[in-house]
């Protein structure tokens, strides 16, 4: 089973949902990076349940660094944070241990793992494991702050409502950052969250799109053909459970256009070169343009759901039907955001890292 990602600057995932805690080691980054405590605790509560619109089972995340870190910088050697898990019902999945829930890993888990996996709240392919992503992709986002280069996502689109689209990225990824919903315009936001609530109340559930932009990324990042920009920020949003699709700037929309529609004319604007449109979003050749990156993520439903629906019993082999009673989230977008941000700035930094080596981080 791997579970790491990255070559300079890596990622390795650990830990279960109904364990005795998740976690995640981030290597490769160089010394002296500052390491913010409230920080990383400010990043894990936009991941933390929020409200009705969330699920009951909220988490301490009271974090422990084990290595890597001293007097508030990196060390340069492996970042090791374990968040304990305090909070768990295992008993909610032993009555139903062969039951599939739909739209699920258990049975595809249980195939591949031959029976031993970790069955409990989905076990390892838990997003409850984002938290330790969260957690070291903060100390990322402070690495690229230094070096001038903002993330910020906005729920782009939750339950068929829509949000207004970026306007000025500068000032308004400053306030997404510190929004525990994050929209642009927050009327559309209370319209969202209405509608999470309906679902709710109907014992179902609602996903949304994502939208990320990337501010100050220099030129030159990335690499041609198999180790594009765009193809690692995928391989990474992939990872995250409930992702099931990723573009770029105009994505699917621009095999509707013609090519002069399509393409992003350049001018030179006080001294610097820059394209009059981003349909890109950012990117040429696999290779960032020194546009702001923007990218979208499709974020499904909840699978889990209290409606009852038809299933299998695949250790007797029986069609039967689940209802699921234990502790789930209606939507899981707005917390979803943070760990777009987390896997975009931990990806960056190893793309970075690729092109400038250690060094350039303490320039």
């Amino acid at each position: 089973m791997k579970n790491s990602f990255g070559q300079n600057v890596t990622v390795t995932v650990f830990g279960e949902s109904h364990g005795a805690g998740v976690g995640a080691v981030l290597d490769g980054m160089p010394a002296g990076i500052p390491v913010d405590e409230a920080f990383i605790k400010h990043q894990l509560s936009l991941r933390r349940p929020s409200g009705d619109i969330s699920t009951p089972r909220v988490e301490a995340d009271n974090y422990i660094i084990y290595s890597g870190v001293l007097g508030g910088f990196t060390t340069g050697t492996p970042i090791c944070v374990v968040v304990p898990n305090e909070n768990t019902n295992s008993k909610d999945y032993a009555a139903d241990r062969f039951i599939v829930r739909p739209s699920h890993a258990d049975f595809v888990a249980f195939k591949k793992y031959n029976g031993f996996e970790d069955y409990r709240g989905g076990g390892h392919f838990s997003g409850r494991v984002t938290a330790g992503v969260v957690a070291v992709g903060a100390v990322a986002i402070s690495a690229l702050k230094q070096k001038g280069i903002k993330i910020g996502t906005h729920i782009s689109k939750c339950a068929g409502v829509d949000d207004a689209a970026f306007a000025n990225y500068e000032t308004e990824i400053d306030a997404l950052n510190n929004m525990s919903f994050a929209v642009l315009d927050n009327a559309k936001g209370e319209q969202m969250k209405e509608k999470i609530l309906s679902a709710k109340a109907e014992c179902d559930s609602v996903g949304g799109v994502l939208e990320t932009a990337v501010l100050g990324l220099p030129v030159g990042v990335g690499e041609p053909w198999f180790d594009t920009l765009e193809g690692m920020l995928s391989h990474a949003l992939f990872s995250i459970p409930a992702v099931k699709g990723v573009e770029f700037g105009l994505g699917f929309g621009i095999a509707d256009l013609m090519g002069s529609q399509a393409n992003d004319e350049l001018e030179v604007k006080n001294g610097e070169i820059i394209t009059k449109t981003n349909n890109n979003g950012g990117i040429n050749g696999g290779i960032s343009n020194g546009m702001p990156v923007v990218l979208r993520c499709a974020v499904k439903p909840t699978p889990t759901i209290a409606k009852p629906q038809s299933t299998v019993n695949f250790s007797t082999n029986e069609n039967t039907v689940l209802q699921s009673l234990g502790r789930h989230d209606p939507c899981i977008v707005h917390r979803a955001r943070v760990v777009v941000d987390s896997m975009v700035a931990i990806t960056l930094c190893d793309a970075l890292t690729a092109k400038f080596g250690t060094d350039w981080w303490q320039k």
